[in-house]
């Protein structure tokens, strides 16, 4: 490596050593409807063994930066319960941490009331661990980023804030996304929170360029604007909101540009939303060469494992084996003469004899009974389907059982339609 090159990797490591990272877990995720009945949207399962919030902690971790806060608020047991598990290997007499920072009601008699009050009322906090740059991520998508480089970038514009962005189709944002205006040098001087009618990216039509809720910020400039933001009348105590658009005329707010590395085009991102979004991501990863990849031993995603044996195909009977085409099948999985094609299984689930599944994300613990019939479905943890079911294969006789169809033709079936009450502790 030539003194340039190591020179530049002191100051990534400098920037992210000195760098902490909050991560805002506290959404409800309306829009996955039943899947966040009992759980926050970052602890919903995702890609055969994680959890959605594993991604931005993973690139936390594999960026170097070490000093990690948690905000939750919305149900969140069950992500709690998954950071204590997982997330507890970090030494903190070398100040390495994921701490976790439940809405508690430090500033006044209010719960989190926004994504700037969440992180307004654990300035105190903040204060103690004295950050020269503070990361306010969404603990919501699914990606994999170094922060360091986007530190780095944030550094030599010489910003106040940077806000990290990709290219999206301009229908896709609508209603959705926040999008931004740049000019020729990236400086952000227009900024709009989920538009109806976003503005396009100039000379590309079609695409607009939207923010990806993850920003950097001068540590003093953050104090500055909360504080500020706080004591405004009428605000929405929102960084897309309020913060983004009152500060872009005055101060330095860059765009930075989410991309490959290798090629330079558009990075893997995924908005998992919607039961659409969330169930085509997953079945993105079972095809041959997937954009994500899991198996990356350079760039991890670290989760909480149970402690279950491989995963078990029995039988070998003419109408009767254990078999698995094109899927993802994680340890503690029975296949007890029962065939899964085209899925994700997630662990300790089990599919019996006859029963065949295809294009769907099954969850953990789901017991899949004899004789069924399962096409582009999303089951969710715990869920028992008795011997004989048909699931995706008649839309209207899914609805009138109580079962959720989307638009794009995608079954959701949690315990709880199937009159199984196991949600208290999911």
């Amino acid at each position: 490596m030539n003194n340039k090159s190591s020179d530049f990797e002191r100051h990534l490591s400098r920037l992210s050593r000195n760098a902490l990272a909050l991560v805002l877990a506290g959404g409800q995720g309306s829009r996955l409807h039943e899947l966040t009945d009992w759980r926050a949207k970052p602890a919903v399962y995702f890609g055969g063994k994680f959890r959605i919030i594993d991604f931005a902690l993973s690139n936390c971790i594999n960026s170097g930066i070490r000093r990690i806060g948690v905000l939750t608020q919305y149900k969140a047991h069950s992500l709690i319960r998954h950071l204590v598990h997982g997330w507890s290997f970090m030494q903190s007499g070398r100040r390495e941490f994921v701490e976790i920072l439940p809405a508690s009601q430090r500033v006044g008699g209010e719960w989190y009331r926004g994504t700037a009050d969440a992180v307004y009322q654990n300035l105190d906090i903040i204060r103690t661990h004295a950050p020269a740059h503070v990361l306010v991520l969404g603990g919501d998508h699914i990606y994999k980023m170094d922060y360091g480089k986007f530190l780095a970038a944030h550094e030599e514009n010489n910003a106040d804030m940077s806000v990290s962005c990709v290219e999206v189709p301009v229908a896709e944002a609508a209603g959705q996304l926040g999008v931004m205006t740049v000019d020729k040098t990236g400086r952000v001087i227009a900024f709009d929170e989920k538009p109806e009618e976003p503005n396009a990216i100039p000379g590309k039509p079609g695409y607009c360029l939207a923010s990806m809720g993850n920003y950097v910020f001068n540590t003093e400039f953050l104090y500055e604007q909360l504080i500020r933001d706080a004591d405004t009348p009428g605000t929405q105590y929102d960084f897309g909101r309020n913060i983004i658009p009152r500060i872009i005329r005055d101060y330095r707010v860059f765009a930075y540009p989410f991309r490959d590395e290798q090629t330079s085009e558009q990075a893997y991102w995924r908005d998992v939303g919607t039961i659409d979004a969330y169930w085509e991501a997953n079945m993105e990863l079972v095809s041959i060469s997937p954009q994500l990849n899991l198996y990356d031993e350079v760039w991890p995603i670290h989760t909480f494992q149970w402690l279950s044996p491989p995963a078990k195909f029995i039988f070998d009977d003419a109408d009767r084996r254990g078999i698995a085409t094109n899927s993802m099948v994680s340890g503690g999985c029975v296949l007890s003469g029962g065939s899964i094609h085209g899925s994700l299984m997630f662990s300790r689930s089990r599919i019996d004899a006859r029963s065949k599944v295809s294009e769907s994300v099954i969850l953990p613990d789901v017991r899949i009974q004899e004789d069924c019939r399962i096409h582009r479905a999303v089951i969710d943890r715990g869920a028992v389907i008795a011997a004989g079911t048909e699931i995706g294969v008649d839309p209207e006789a899914d609805r009138l059982r109580g079962f959720r169809v989307t638009e794009g033709g995608v079954t959701l079936v949690t315990p709880d339609m199937l009159g199984q009450h196991l949600h208290f502790t999911r």
